[in-house]
């Protein structure tokens, strides 16, 4: 996909910027980094090797601070905090929208979280507490309370002039909410409503009360996949008794599809999607090390298993040249599945009611897919060794093991999710051993049975 313009300037920026850095010209790397975007400061710092990382964020203008802080990922941004103090961190936090707030925090070792919070003035205390108290990955975690709410019992007029007075609206707001006394949601007003409406209307008589509002505790995953069904740009979020807390916008959204990408794409290579490309030797082997022992692990016990047929290697070598064959087409086409069956679960495609039938499916495609390359490989080796019983031998290991691979591809993952284990992360170094077992005995048991 070719760069956008603003890309390419982003892109030419950090490069001047590291240049500068390099040859000593820190006003000069002051002034440029005034004048940049919080979002390309996030992306300069995490481009940068921890040394300069520090003397960039040192000279950065501390009023950017918090915007920038929201920005950077995770474990950049926890390293960049460990070197603040508490009182400046308490301040970057104060202009934080409320879920940016408790996300921070959130991070935060406890007790650099605890010297934070006493730092804090006792608004911001409050506030951040508040926004603790919601789950992890819930509607309540990712909600802003920068809301504009409107009666129902007033004209349009009245909102009007009540927003021009106000001169400015909270970033993202697309619609107002109507609330009764209480604070109970009983409607809303899009904007592109409200200016062609009629102004000696009432709220009540203009609002639509035909809306689905976010429940507080709905995982942030099913939030995301509402916003992509109903294409909103906002939407509000309820407690039990329909009050209004807070309200859910896009930009948010984006953040969790695009974190929710990431997680897929780094858990199947068995890191942390929020691992920085930086970070020290030390780290990064400790946080490597545990995958590698698991498939360390799964690669011994497969040999193991091979080392039954020892005996059968010996007496026909062929089959040592052959071997790889049937487990290495299992495991891309496991993989397939699997790909596909962990994406469907993820936009919530598949469910209890449909999984049978994509089993069933999945076994028919493997049982195709089996029997074409079956009969491929078997005539490419009946040909080139000029055995046709090795042919056959070959076409049976593969029937068996492309099955075996299509039926893993979606066992697995519904499996892991059941048991609340992710199956991005787990789900491709458990297939990779089913596929080289059964095909290791599929292939080399039936050799023993057939061809010794």
């Amino acid at each position: 996909m070719p760069e956008t313009i603003e890309q390419q300037t982003a892109k030419a920026q950090i490069r001047e910027i590291a240049a500068a850095l390099d040859s000593g010209m820190f006003v000069h790397v002051r002034r440029m980094l005034f004048n940049m975007p919080a979002c390309d400061i996030a992306l300069l710092l995490e481009s940068s090797p921890p040394k300069s990382r520090m003397i960039l964020w040192q000279l950065v203008d501390h009023d950017f601070y918090g915007e920038i802080l929201e920005e950077l990922s995770e474990e950049v941004r926890n390293g960049i905090i460990a070197q603040m103090g508490p009182e400046k961190v308490a301040l970057a936090t104060e202009s934080m929208d409320d879920d940016d707030l408790a996300e921070v925090l959130r991070s935060l070792p406890d007790s650099v979280y605890q010297e934070v919070i006493r730092s804090m003035d006792v608004q911001d205390r409050n506030r951040a507490e508040q926004a603790l108290s919601y789950m992890e990955e819930t509607a309540g975690s990712i909600m802003n309370t920068d809301t504009i709410t409107i009666r129902p019992d007033v004209s349009v007029d009245v909102i009007l002039r009540y927003l021009r007075l106000k001169g400015e609206l909270p970033e993202g707001t697309d619609q107002l909410f109507v609330v009764d006394k209480h604070d109970m949601l009983m409607g809303v007003i899009p904007l592109s409503l409200l200016v062609t409406s009629i102004p000696n209307k009432s709220v009540r008589e203009v609002m639509e009360t035909d809306l689905e509002a976010i429940h507080v505790n709905m995982g942030e995953a099913e939030v995301a996949q509402l916003f992509e069904r109903h294409n909103w740009i906002s939407a509000p979020v309820i407690d039990d008794e329909n009050q209004l807390l807070g309200r859910i916008t896009i930009d948010d959204v984006v953040d969790i599809i695009r974190e929710e990408a990431e997680h897929s794409m780094m858990s199947m290579a068995g890191l942390d999607d929020e691992h920085d490309t930086f970070a020290p030797v030390k780290k990064s082997i400790q946080g490597r090390s545990i995958w590698l022992g698991v498939n360390l692990l799964t690669v011994l016990f497969a040999a193991f298993v091979m080392n039954f047929f020892e005996p059968t290697f010996e007496a026909l070598a062929v089959l040592a040249i052959l071997n790889n064959i049937v487990p290495s087409m299992g495991g891309v086409a496991g993989n397939q599945t699997l790909t596909l069956v962990i994406r469907g679960l993820a936009v919530g495609h598949i469910t209890s009611s449909n999984s049978r039938w994509l089993l069933g499916k999945e076994f028919a495609i493997g049982m195709l897919n089996g029997l074409i390359w079956a009969i491929l490989i078997s005539g490419v080796v009946a040909i080139w060794k000029n055995d046709i019983k090795l042919g056959a031998v070959l076409a049976f290991a593969m029937m068996v093991n492309l099955v075996a691979a299509a039926v893993s591809g979606v066992l697995i993952p519904l499996v892991l999710k059941r048991m609340n284990i992710d199956p991005a992360l787990a789900g491709g170094v458990v297939l990779t051993t089913i596929t080289d077992i059964v095909g290791a005995i599929a292939f080399l048991g039936t050799a023993t049975l057939f061809l010794i």
